[in-house]
């Protein structure tokens, strides 16, 4: 059974999901530097973060949960959950009747579809599954800029990848391995790009060396 302390921060598996190097670079060796993009989200966290929970008869918006899963093992905390009644809802220890709930994640620029925040997202409600025993069919992620969302239905395609980023993210801490550096159209755009060196390595080195790393760690 896992303790408190087992849990890696969800996140993390955003990240990973975006890049395992960065991911590496985070957990293990604790880099971390704003550029444009992070500073932008930054504030948009903290404005969010600064909102008051609301009420308003069958709805209701909590914000800065903090949630977990000792089955997945990971921790984080959630933006902004809706809470809709709903008769096909679940009991929940704070509310009469029965609740359907839709965690909500916030990220800065324009409505787009990014694999990692929708990840991150599927992530904070597992948790909330396991915490609240309970199901949850879908949640969203809204774009600050053009103050615009999308839905994200919480399949087993993104139920799958939030188990299988865990997992290799528990790989990389046990093996204290940071993967390899793969140069990509992402690094123009990363904050950590000054302490990664993508450049070092070519396309064809930096696969070769990076299979090796993965079948090292057993990670896919």
């Amino acid at each position: 059974m896992r303790s408190e302390e087992d849990l890696i921060p969800i996140s993390l598996l955003s990240q990973y999901y975006y890049c395992k190097r960065r991911a590496g670079l985070m957990l293990l060796e604790r880099q971390w530097q704003d550029n444009i993009h992070t500073a932008e989200g930054t504030v948009l966290h903290e404005r969010v973060h600064s909102g008051k929970s609301e009420s308003r008869g069958s709805f209701h918006i909590l914000r800065t949960l903090t949630v977990r899963s000792f089955e997945v093992g990971l921790v984080g905390v959630i933006d902004c959950l809706e809470i809709v009644q709903s008769e096909n809802g679940y009991a929940l220890p704070w509310l009469e009747g029965r609740w359907a709930m839709h965690p909500v994640e916030y990220k800065h620029g324009v409505r787009r579809n990014e694999l990692e925040y929708e990840v991150q997202m599927a992530a904070q409600a597992m948790c909330l599954e396991e915490m609240y025993n309970c199901k949850i069919d879908k949640g969203y992620v809204y774009y600050g800029d053009d103050r615009r969302r999308i839905e994200v239905t919480i399949d087993d395609y993104y139920r799958d990848l939030v188990v299988e980023g865990a997992k290799s993210l528990n790989k990389i801490l046990e093996n204290q391995v940071t993967p390899i550096a793969r140069r990509s159209a992402k690094c123009r755009e990363c904050s950590l790009n000054d302490v990664c060196f993508p450049k070092i390595l070519n396309k064809k080195t930096s696969l070769y060396i990076d299979k090796i790393w993965n079948q090292a760690c057993g990670v896919e």
